[in-house]
């Protein structure tokens, strides 16, 4: 334990640390759990809103495990990383079903439920239940990193290993839940990524960063992963006013949501190509007749290891087409009550009748 460190950082918590959160202080685990299951890959001022409305729609575990996994889904949408949604309906649906509603109270049950990791679990365990496990995510690694000027890059695993072993060597034991939102709280708001206040941090004086000269160099990362391209033709078919939709499967992106007819390429093509657009229809919809209403401008989102491009098509069909088997026919009106990705989402957002 490095008393210094320790004791600076807990009188900034005390004294000066005005970073407020509606889960601050929280001691209910079910509701720590919401918090830290929506902030993983996401920003706390987009969190804060899907925070709220999650605790006010499913106050307890049990309401949330026997909710219709539509609704929760709707409530997720534009939140991304959607896998962290399935596995929070899959860990309350233990908890209800198998642990009576009652929420783990040990650090190796709470690590154990789907979805949780190590800094989740720490989190839960400290906040709840004042156990000594210490949280590590990007802000606890950044202020350790320039503290101690420490090189070795946070996205390895030995780097990992060493933040680790060092945020539980500094843990003040008897208070963790207030160490390590102090240390979370003093990343995000002193120690920034961009512009840290190093004038008026009160670790300043035993930074070896700050003494190196290294801060904006800190922490170090490896290389990025190469993104892969993914193009996507989204074919909206409607006859009669319904319009043609269906629930993804399988373990890709955006896995429970809904889309439309898709045409997924290796490759761009140039589907304002009339010969092409009329190819390519053919092959979806056999012999029925169609118009071509609209083509959309190109969309594009940036995922964490891929990047989807691609266009929405219109198409009013002149009889139902038994190509379509799979696909369920809402009226357009209902598309608001199904979750669909941000990347279909943008679209009907700009699109008028």
């Amino acid at each position: 334990m490095n008393p210094f460190f320790t004791k600076n950082l807990l009188a900034w918590n005390q004294d000066l640390n005005t970073r407020m959160m509606p889960w601050k202080g929280e001691k209910d685990p079910y509701k720590i759990w919401i918090s830290e299951i929506i902030l993983q890959q996401t920003r706390v001022e987009q969190g804060l809103r899907y925070y709220e409305k999650f605790i006010q729609t499913f106050s307890t575990v049990c309401s949330l495990a026997h909710a219709p996994e539509q609704d929760v889904f709707k409530l997720w949408e534009g939140l991304g990383y959607y896998s962290r949604c399935k596995n929070l309906l899959t860990s309350a649906r233990f908890i209800c079903d198998q642990l009576n509603g009652k929420f783990p109270d040990t650090y190796e049950e709470i690590r154990e439920l789907k979805g949780v990791g190590a800094y989740t679990a720490a989190a839960i365990a400290s906040f709840a239940y004042q156990l000594p496990y210490a949280v590590v995510d990007g802000n606890v690694m950044r202020v350790l990193s320039r503290y101690f000027s420490i090189s070795e890059p946070v996205d390895t695993t030995e780097g990992k290993k060493k933040y680790t072993q060092l945020a539980g060597d500094l843990l003040d034991r008897e208070r963790p839940d207030l160490y390590n939102q102090a240390i979370m709280d003093f990343g995000a708001v002193v120690c920034k990524p961009q512009q840290p206040a190093c004038t008026r941090c009160p670790l300043q004086s035993g930074c070896l960063a700050y003494k190196q000269g290294r801060v904006h160099e800190l922490p170090l990362k490896k290389k990025g992963v190469r993104k892969r391209s993914r193009w996507l033709y989204y074919f909206v078919i409607i006859y009669q006013g319904e319009v043609c939709i269906r629930k993804r499967t399988g373990r890709d992106i955006w896995e429970n949501l809904y889309e439309f007819v898709l045409q997924e390429v290796d490759t761009p093509f140039f589907i304002e190509d009339e010969s092409v657009l009329q190819q390519n229809l053919r092959a979806l919809l056999g012999h029925t007749d169609f118009t071509i209403r609209t083509i959309s401008h190109e969309y594009r989102q940036e995922l964490t290891h891929q990047t989807v491009t691609g266009k929405f098509v219109e198409v009013e069909l002149h009889a139902p087409s038994p190509h379509l088997s799979g696909y369920e026919r809402v009226s357009r009106p209902a598309l608001d009550q199904y979750p669909f990705p941000r990347f279909i989402t943008r679209y009907l957002q700009n699109t008028v009748d």
